[in-house]
């Protein structure tokens, strides 16, 4: 058994990151924390876990967090999560860092999408959690920067295309939708149910900050600079994204060599499935699966790459424990096997 805390517990990938846990055969809770909810019963604040789980969520303090747990999952806001995974990293824990705070290479990149950094020594020390991608270097790691959602469900779509060189590395859109749980749970106009309810919008056109994370992990898969547009758009349902890439091939090929290329990618990795169908986010609900596919727009040139995922699980609480699965040898699938609910 390993022992882990869940700093940030009272949000919505907290709280699914206690649901799955609960559901590991391999994970105590030891304690759960948050800022302002502190005190307050973990089922007031998210009655799902009412006769499941009656710990009631404690202030966080690094040398209470350090005595009782051996592993730390923060799901904090982006600025927010540095210094803590500093503090506990510092304290001989493996830190599981939800937040972007961790997640880019560049100090510069960060700075210029995020603003000022407040642990910037710890960026070339964290591995990136995409398994998928980087699951030797995840192997033993004890601070892992775990992927976002929309970059999650675009890399895992485009990444093997471009391992392949079938697509250029120019000229790249991405066109991505998602439910509101993305957003957090603090109420705001943008995600307020009458606002969003009935409609599709786009937001934060070309200035989303996961566009510098898709860009870098992009770059690496096709050993040179690469940019992308990348569109974001928020739809009125609670869960899942839909990532829609659109590039120009290398060469005329048929949609065959497409599904090949992404099959034999992921061959052995247990998430992902190469489906013939375009990738619907409704069949992945509650599960850390993915969904991929490929087409070929004979009209106009293009390859469309499409993924699907559950934002809150493979693209966060899921994530992360595959990450820790992965890193302390467990059993990669181990807590984390269900299917999706669907209907």
């Amino acid at each position: 058994m390993v022992r882990v805390a869940i700093v940030g517990a009272s949000g919505y990938t907290g709280a699914e990151l206690l649901r799955l846990s609960l559901g590991h055969p391999r994970i105590e809770i030891a304690g759960v924390y948050a800022r302002t909810q502190a005190g307050e019963q973990m089922e007031d604040q998210f009655p799902q876990f009412a006769g499941r789980f009656p710990q009631k969520l404690a202030a966080y303090d690094a040398a209470e967090v350090a005595k009782s747990a051996e592993v730390a999952f923060l799901a904090l806001p982006h600025g927010d999560a540095a210094n803590i995974a500093r503090e506990l990293h510092g304290r001989g824990l493996r830190v599981f860092d939800l937040s972007a705070d961790l997640r880019l290479r560049s100090l510069g990149d960060y700075e210029a999408w995020y603003g000022k950094h407040s642990a910037p020594e710890l960026l070339p020390r964290a591995i990136y959690g995409l398994v998928e991608r980087h699951r030797k270097s995840i192997v033993d790691a004890r601070l892992v920067a775990v992927p976002g959602c929309y970059p999650t469900a675009t890399l895992l779509a485009l990444a093997p295309l471009l391992d392949g060189k079938l697509i250029e590395s120019g000229d790249i859109i991405i066109d991505a939708k998602s439910g509101v749980s993305g957003a957090g749970r603090t109420p705001g106009r943008a995600t307020h149910f009458p606002e969003v309810a009935g409609g599709v919008r786009a937001y934060k056109v070309a200035e989303h900050r996961h566009t510098p994370e898709i860009e870098q992990e992009l770059s690496l898969a096709h050993g040179g600079p690469v940019r992308v547009t990348f569109t974001p758009h928020l739809i009125p349902m609670i869960r899942g994204i839909v990532s829609t890439c659109y590039a120009r091939p290398t060469a005329k090929r048929p949609r065959a060599a497409y599904l090949d290329a992404l099959r034999e990618t992921y061959r052995d990795q247990p998430f992902v499935a190469v489906v013939d169908h375009p990738p619907d986010s409704a069949h992945l609900t509650g599960s850390n699966r993915v969904h991929v596919s490929a087409f070929v727009d004979e009209r106009t040139g293009r390859v469309i790459a499409i993924s699907a995922i559950d934002n809150l699980v493979k693209g966060a609480a899921g994530q992360a424990i595959q990450c820790l699965n992965v890193a302390l040898g467990f059993p990669e699938t181990e807590g984390l096997d269900a299917v999706g609910i669907f209907p």
